[in-house]
Formats: C-alpha cells, sequence, structure tokens
C-alpha cells in the first residue's frame, strides 16, 4: 500500500514587494515514503503547459523537493490497469509512448526514504 497525502502544502513561487503572496503552487499528493509531490493533469495543453512551468519553478526554487507532473496517458493506463476502465478507453494517440509504472518506476520518480528517516 502506498501512503498519500492530499495537497499538503502549498509552495509559493512568488511575492509582491510587501511579501504578499501572489503565486503559489500545490501539488496533488505528496508520497511521504517516496518525498515525492505528484500533480495530475488530464485537461487542456494550455494547463499542461502551466502546470508543467509551476512544477519546474518550484523545483528551482526548493531544490529539496521532487515534484512530478502525471499526464492523461498515464492516468489512463492506471485506470486500465486497476480494471477501472475497459482498455478500449485508451485512444492511439494516447497508448504512444511507455506508460508510468507505478511498482517499476515510482522509486526512481523520488527519493525512497528509509525506515529510519520516515
Amino acid at each position: 500500500m502506498i501512503v498519500w497525502q492530499y495537497e499538503p502544502r502549498t509552495f509559493v513561487l512568488m511575492r509582491d514587494r510587501d511579501g504578499n503572496p501572489v503565486q503559489a503552487f500545490t501539488p496533488d499528493f505528496y508520497l511521504p515514503a517516496y518525498d515525492l509531490y505528484i500533480e495530475i493533469t488530464t485537461l487542456n495543453q494550455k494547463l499542461v503547459t502551466k502546470k508543467n512551468r509551476k512544477a519546474r519553478l518550484v523545483q528551482e526554487l526548493y531544490p529539496e523537493v521532487v515534484v512530478r507532473v502525471l499526464y492523461q496517458r498515464d492516468y489512463l493506463h492506471l485506470l486500465v490497469k486497476y480494471g477501472l476502465e475497459p482498455p478500449s478507453q485508451l485512444s492511439a494517440a494516447l497508448g504512444e509512448g511507455a506508460p508510468l509504472r507505478f511498482e517499476r518506476d515510482l522509486p526512481s520518480l523520488g527519493r525512497q526514504r528509509s525506515a529510519e528517516s520516515a
């Protein structure tokens, strides 16, 4: 089982002259065992570009933080894998590229924490 938290932290990306936050980013999930934040984006390309930019900015401003963006194809592959959608729901366009495989890829996406540091 993977322990997760929903939107546990907001990262300030920009402040005004008085120090008030004017731009921030709250990733969708945090996986404590992997010290990894995940943002899921399944909507239009404009939002995908904006979320990618914010995720990169978080990593620039907070170098100790790891944020990964999962795209619509990753989300759909997970639905199919766990039997929540039939394989026919995946279009040829979404099937391009290698799907994210949590069991294989998750440790390499984040920094897996040892039992002592958790």
